[in-house]
This record gives C-alpha cells, structure tokens and sequence, in this order.
C-alpha cells in the first residue's frame, strides 16, 4: 500500500524524541507494523534537547511528510506548548506522549499512554482495591488518569517530591496519600505500578520490599530496558502476577500508529513483535 507523498515527493514519516533516545524502541515497534502491513512510510528517532524543543515543532510544522511524532523523557508536559489541544489533554491528563498532523495539517497533541497503561489490565478487577504507583511525571499522570476511571480504592503516590505527588493526587480526583520513596508500601496494595525511571538502564536502581504484597497482588513495570528489571524479577520470584513494560508500549504505540498513518496495527503479531524487541 501507498501513502500519499508530500507535494514535495518525500516519503511520509514519523518519530519519536526525547533525551535521550538512543534506548527507543518505538521505531522496531512502528517498522515491523509498517513492514506487516506493507506500507510504504518510516518512523525514526531524533534527539531533541530541551532547548530545541520550539525549533524542531517550527521545523516540523514545514515538512509535509511529516505525519507526527511520539514524545517520551522529558517532554510530555512541555511538548504542550508548542501543538494544538483539541482534546484538552492540559485539563486533563496534563501531559502528551504524541503528536499528529491531522487532516487540516495543524500539529496536535494527545496521550496514548493511558490506553496502553490500561489494556494489559482489562482482564483483571481493581474495583475498591488499594493501588501503590511510584514516580509523578508524564506516564505518572496518564496512569493515574487511567485510574480515576477504574474505580480502584486509595492510591498511594510514593515520589521524591512529596508535595508534587500529593498535588497530582488531587489534580486528578483520587483518595489515598503521598509518601516519599523510602516510605514501606502499604500492605494492601492490589496493584504496584513503577511509573518512574528508577530500574532502566543507566538509572538509580528501585529498591522496594514486596515481602507485605498479598499474593493476588499484581506487579506492574513501565520500564522495557532492561525488561526483566528488579521489580519483576523479586514479583516473579514471589509468584506474583508481573505486567513487563511492552506491554504498555505496544499498547500506547498501536494508538499512535493509527493516527500516523491511518491503519491499524496488526495486534495479532504480537508476539512476533516481542520476539523482535527482544532480538
């Protein structure tokens, strides 16, 4: 399948930035989709540094192949100021993880990882449950967003900034309490969620004691590099259920997909897929 080239006859493309990048995995993701369904479009890359965050949008903006981009560390709250907010994702979630030209050409914002946070959790009932979610920047916010509409019971918001945390609790409507890192995770916690970088490679290790977890506790890490982090692998070792960090990125990036380039992902390689990121 072909997709319409720009007046300038440049193959379509979108991205991913951040800094840094060079841990992406988004363009495996987006390529092998892009190789199933046989189309003929890219999906790159691209270090983008805080200061030029304004240039490369001003950039972009020109560059009629250009179909969007996915935004990761540490622009998903500034990205905002620099796109269109049709979907009032500031009132919101109050950050963005993608960007895409829709069809009047205008550069807009939205948040995909709410979606992908919630999919792998579809099969399993946090009604009334407490929820224990460590860190508070941008996938903190979709992943409390998500909660807010899961009907869990108290959450607790363990993050180096205490106040922050506690701020977030209450921008988005949820019950419970905010607790500095090196506080102990409440014994009843249903869910663990790390939404932070503690554990990724080249980051501070995430140091908790699941030894107070129930076991029908379930154990969720955002973090894919490394895959098997520390919290896994102590979750697993307990015999707890473990949800790994692909499954929230392929889950936000197939969103992402189908506004970029109009198509549904084929979700039935999945595996594949895994067996690809893994290679």
């Amino acid at each position: 399948m072909t997709l319409p080239y720009s007046p300038a006859g440049g193959r379509p493309y979108a991205e991913v930035i951040g800094d840094p990048i060079a841990q992406s995995k988004s363009p495996i993701i987006h390529r092998f989709w892009l190789d199933q369904l046989g189309l003929d479009a890219d999906y790159r890359k691209t270090l983008v540094t805080a200061e030029d965050l304004p240039a490369f949008f001003a950039a972009r903006r020109d560059d009629p192949a250009w179909r969007g981009c996915n935004v990761t560390m540490p622009h998903k709250l500034a990205a905002l100021d620099h796109v269109d907010d049709r979907g009032d994702v500031r009132g919101g979630i109050g950050a963005i993880n993608t960007v895409f030209r829709a069809e009047d050409g205008v550069a807009v914002g939205t948040n995909t990882d709410a979606g992908g946070f919630y999919a792998p959790l579809a099969g399993f009932d946090f009604t009334g449950r407490a929820v224990t979610v460590i860190g508070a920047g941008g996938a903190a916010r979709a992943i409390l967003f998500a909660l807010a509409r899961m009907a869990v019971g108290p959450v607790t918001l363990l993050n180096r900034n205490v106040l922050k945390a506690g701020v977030l609790l209450s921008a988005f409507g949820l019950k419970g309490q905010a607790l500095p890192l090196s506080a102990p995770l409440p014994p009843d916690t249903g869910l663990l969620v790390n939404a932070s970088t503690l554990g990724m490679t080249g980051q501070p290790p995430l140091d908790l004691d699941l030894r107070e977890l129930g076991e029908d506790s379930v154990v969720y890490d955002i973090v894919y590099s490394p895959l098997e982090t520390p919290l896994l692998a102590a979750a697993r070792a307990r015999g707890l259920e473990t949800v790994d960090g692909l499954e929230m990125l392929i889950g936000q990036a197939a969103l992402a997909f189908e506004l970029f380039f109009g198509a549904e992902p084929p979700r039935d390689r999945d595996d594949d897929l895994r067996e690809a990121l893994l290679a």
